[in-house]
């Protein structure tokens, strides 16, 4: 077992063993491997372009890893937009004392979920930094915007309808549990949602914004600011494993707070409503989608950009963005 040390990051040769030996190894493709400052690519008029950092703790947790949520994270920001994910680069800043094999592990799972994507990685960088074995990895992705598509959380119209894409927690449930070393079989819902994004494009989709940290109601009260409207879910209808619902009622947590990495809002017109969840319920990741709301009209000023949750008994409770940390290092 061998150790990062800070000769890796000299820019000298036992950088370019590092790269060679693993991420080469990993990564490797004819854009890649021409090992140029820059990637040279084809492309389009209208592209989208997202970047991100990833700094979860553990690296390896039950139903993912670091590698796979970096490219899940910035392939699922591009389907945001209704783009194409095709490129994506990759930063690595590693501390001292890391696994080399842990740090193999992690490009080896990176490179399989591109694969999964349909997304390239054309590019990358490694600096070594003191510490003590963590790792950390920066991406940026490019994808291609079809002809016509025009997906943005300002576009959410009354009536339309408010599907989300499978259960909420699951990612923030399986963490949390690593860290408290809690034996569960909750795993994270870490994915690309290429195949679901897909299977809506002839549909006139509205809105897409993929659920991380701070959770469904985070996410929901910006897209209720973006668009000027007010949103109405339904707590009935909030798809939960029983799992993760035993195992907030156990900590005192919220499933609306809590983060995910492999699920969707999407909003569509309410007449397409239950063709778009049939479509999304046949797709990988997609299963356990629920139709969990609508947005409404404002009755007047002050109710536009709210949103509110009925509850199981009928009363109207007001849900803003998460207040405070939540879970830390959960991306």
């Amino acid at each position: 077992m061998n150790r990062i040390t800070m000769a890796h990051g000299s820019g000298g040769s036992a950088t370019s063993e590092l790269i060679h030996e693993i991420f080469e190894n990993a990564f490797s493709n004819d854009i890649l491997s021409q090992m140029e400052d820059a990637a040279v690519v084809e492309g389009e008029k209208k592209i989208a372009i997202t970047t991100d950092s990833f700094v979860v703790t553990p690296l390896f947790f039950n139903g993912g890893d670091i590698g796979r949520l970096c490219i899940c994270g910035t392939v699922n920001d591009l389907l945001s937009r209704g783009a194409v994910p095709k490129y994506i680069t990759c930063g690595f800043i590693i501390e001292e004392g890391a696994d080399t094999e842990n740090l193999k592990k992690i490009a080896d799972s990176m490179q399989k979920t591109a694969l999964e994507a349909g997304i390239t990685i054309v590019a990358g960088d490694t600096k070594v930094i003191e510490g003590s074995g963590g790792i950390y990895i920066n991406t940026s992705g490019v994808g291609y915007v079809p002809e016509g598509t025009d997906i943005s959380a300002q576009n959410a119209s009354d009536g339309d309808a408010v599907i989300v894409t499978g259960n909420l927690g699951d990612h923030h449930a399986a963490l949390l549990a690593a860290r408290m070393d809690i034996d569960t079989d909750i795993e994270s819902d870490n994915a690309p949602l290429n195949e679901i994004v897909d299977s809506l494009r002839d549909l006139h989709v509205h809105t897409l914004r993929d659920v991380t940290r701070g959770g469904l109601a985070t996410v929901l009260k910006e897209l209720a600011v973006s668009s000027n409207k007010t949103i109405v879910i339904e707590e009935d209808a909030l798809p939960v494993d029983k799992r993760v619902r035993d195992f907030c009622g156990i900590l005192g947590l919220d499933p609306l707070y809590m983060g995910n990495e492999g699920k969707m809002v999407v909003m569509v017109p309410d007449y397409l409503a239950d063709e778009a969840l049939q479509r999304i319920q046949g797709s990988s990741y997609g299963k356990d989608a629920a139709i969990i709301g609508r947005v409404i009209a404002p009755e007047s000023a002050d109710e536009a950009g709210t949103l509110y949750l009925r509850t199981n008994i009928g009363g109207m409770r007001s849900l803003s963005v998460l207040q405070g940390e939540g879970l830390p290092r959960i991306c």
